[in-house]
């Protein structure tokens, strides 16, 4: 495993699971979901795998012979809302890995209308590889014959990072050097063994009507910033309003790793990426949009620095640091309010043959190291979609409440920001 792929692995007993939801009008037969399962593990060869530990103590993922199928749950649907209270029961069901797989279905099944949940070990599959395999589910469960091909594996780092990069003695002692840096500061650093208590995890989920994703959209592109930023900023903004000094003022966003390693293919199936922070300037002055457009400058500066492939080196030769920094993450004060992430434009079909999607929900996703408060948005059907994850022992629920509320409410207030143009 990468160093990324370790972290979220910890001790593999421990659940840090991720789920995509989806909502499916038409009639559904568990022969048809597991034939599309198995269609997946033939193509990904970590869909059927489980985990390995060598002499070092190193995880790796490897193949089970026979094959495991992907298990499926069935839950009866009560509700337009039974698919989030099997989401949370979902966080912390733990998987074997050990015998494998690391993928499993719930399906809250109704007569016309049913809920899937895919879930899988975040160790193994981040936002992007989700979304891949959903795309291919959905094909499969509507064309049984369908080729959807066979993923080329990584291997080894030498199978994502370019030879001439590898090689260069210049980027090895700078990784080398930034390795131990870190292994040594996070030792030099005390540490008090004191965990938060996290009491009762909840989601939190709403969406922005049609209408409303679509001016935004529009008055995003007119003051030239990205939806994502907007979101950030509102996100800062709201947790300032309601959490007043107890708000760090930094957001973390990760930032799909494609878009700077060409040699990763798009249907790829994987768990590391890049990370950037964020943070609002909080002197007064300019109205919401101009500081919209001064974190956009922000967010594109950092964005130009990142590098995928010295940021993969440089990990790999921190995997000595790999125990203490779970400790920290675990045992020290958050120093961010919330890790966002945006999806974008969902692009999957929502018309089939034999049934068609209503709705695809933002992912939700909980670990067990430190702060847990996410928010994850997306955007199907022409409408931004919301996931907010966290622990009353965090943010009480009655103030994440109020969070969404400002959130949106800054969002919805940025579409009557005068055009600059």
């Amino acid at each position: 495993m990468l160093f990324a792929e370790r972290m979220m692995y910890q001790d593999g007993a421990t659940p840090f699971n991720a789920l995509f939801p989806l909502r499916i009008r038409g009639v559904l037969l568990q022969e048809q979901l597991q034939h599309a399962l198995r269609g997946l593990q033939e193509k990904h060869p970590v869909l059927a795998a489980a985990v390995t530990t060598d002499k070092e103590g190193m995880p790796w993922f490897e193949s089970t012979a026979p094959e495991i199928e992907v298990p499926i749950r069935i839950a009866t649907r009560s509700s337009d809302e039974t698919w989030q209270e099997e989401s949370v029961k979902e966080w912390n069901t733990a998987f074997d890995t050990r015998k494998g797989p690391l993928m499993r279905l719930v399906w809250v099944r109704g007569n016309e209308v049913s809920e899937l949940l895919l879930v899988a070990h975040h160790c193994m599959c981040d936002g992007g590889s989700a979304l891949a395999i959903v795309k291919e589910f959905l094909l499969l469960m509507d064309q049984p014959d369908a080729d959807i091909g066979k993923e080329h594996v990584f291997t080894q780092l030498s199978d994502i990072v370019p030879a001439a990069v590898l090689r260069s003695r210049k980027k090895i002692l700078r990784a080398r050097l930034l390795g131990w840096a870190g292994y040594l500061l996070l030792h030099a650093i005390p540490l008090k063994k004191k965990t938060v208590s996290r009491g009762q995890e909840y989601l939190l989920h709403w969406k922005l009507p049609e209408e409303a994703t679509r001016n935004l959209v529009q008055h995003c592109k007119a003051l030239g910033i990205t939806v994502n930023t907007a979101t950030s900023l509102a996100l800062l903004s709201a947790f300032a309003a309601v959490r007043g000094k107890k708000a760090a003022n930094k957001v973390t966003c990760p930032v799909e790793i494609r878009r700077y390693a060409r040699t990763i293919r798009a249907d790829a199936v994987f768990a590391f990426g890049l990370l950037l922070e964020l943070s609002m300037d909080k002197r007064p002055g300019p109205g919401f949009a101009a500081k919209a457009q001064k974190l956009q400058a922000m967010a594109s500066k950092k964005l130009a620095r990142l590098n995928a492939y010295d940021s993969l080196m440089m990990l790999e030769y921190a995997h000595r640091a790999l125990p203490r920094m779970a400790e920290f993450l675990k045992y020290s004060k958050p120093t961010n309010d919330c890790m966002f992430s945006n999806m974008g434009i969902l692009r999957i079909p929502h018309q089939y043959r034999n049934f068609a999607v209503d709705a695809i929900f933002s992912p939700s996703v909980i670990g067990s190291l430190g702060n847990p408060t996410t928010l994850i948005s997306s955007i199907f059907k022409q409408q931004l979609d919301f996931s907010f994850i966290s622990a009353e022992g965090y943010i009480p629920r009655s103030e994440a409440v109020a969070i969404k509320e400002k959130l949106t409410d800054l969002l919805l207030q940025l579409q009557g920001s005068p055009d600059p143009h």
